[in-house]
């Protein structure tokens, strides 16, 4: 090949004598002939022609020989039909660099694949972060449902330290609520809570 690259190629060609007399008289042998100049066109060809293309782009190969063969027939009265590559042995040494080659290729893809799912992680890890830093309350639901999932695996008991922001909103609420409740009472001259005023019996009637 043009790469430098020794390999062994078979090659079928296809043909029939479209005119007998000129097959007869314009060449001795027309068979011979015609498979000589099949195998030094095929060599003039694949020299020219790197591997990879030889291996990729098989059916162009198979054109170029078909137009080459086919004018040089003509004048023997032969019509060539087809001529196809068909199998194309590549040195011990080759096989192994190659299988190498689709190897580390199969590697750079399953990389590329794997750092473009961790950055689609990343991405929804940040979108999360955003939405629980402006929804304090999120982290929080967040942490429930960890503690009820590993609760419902484990049958052993876990012990988790819990945060006072868990329980900063219900601290509010009681002390909110004792706030009102000392509003609601009147007041002594001397600043302190009157007690409630007895329940009264009903009269009977």
């Amino acid at each position: 090949t043009r790469d430098n690259i020794s390999i062994k190629v078979t090659a079928v060609l296809y043909m029939r004598v479209k005119e007998p007399v000129k097959a007869v008289i314009g060449v001795e042998n027309y068979l011979y002939a015609t498979s000589q100049l099949a195998q030094t066109t095929l060599r003039s060809v694949l020299g020219e022609t790197e591997l990879d293309e030889l291996l990729m782009n098989r059916e162009k190969i198979n054109d170029i020989l078909k137009t080459i063969i086919k004018q040089r027939t003509e004048d023997w009265g032969v019509e060539v039909s087809a001529v196809e590559v068909k199998d194309v042995d590549l040195p011990p040494e080759m096989k192994r660099a190659m299988a190498r080659q689709a190897e580390a290729e199969r590697e750079r893809r399953a990389k590329i694949i794997n750092a473009e799912g961790e950055l689609q992680a990343s991405d929804k890890l940040a979108q999360a972060a955003r939405i629980i830093g402006r929804e304090p309350a999120a982290i929080q639901l967040r942490y429930l449902q960890t503690v009820t999932e590993i609760a419902a695996e484990n049958n052993s008991t876990t012990i988790f330290p819990l945060p006072i922001d868990l329980f900063k909103g219900l601290v509010e609420s009681v002390a909110r609520r004792n706030d009102a409740r000392a509003l609601a009472l009147p007041e002594k001259a001397s600043g302190e809570a009157l007690p409630a005023p007895p329940a009264q019996d009903k009269v009977r009637r």
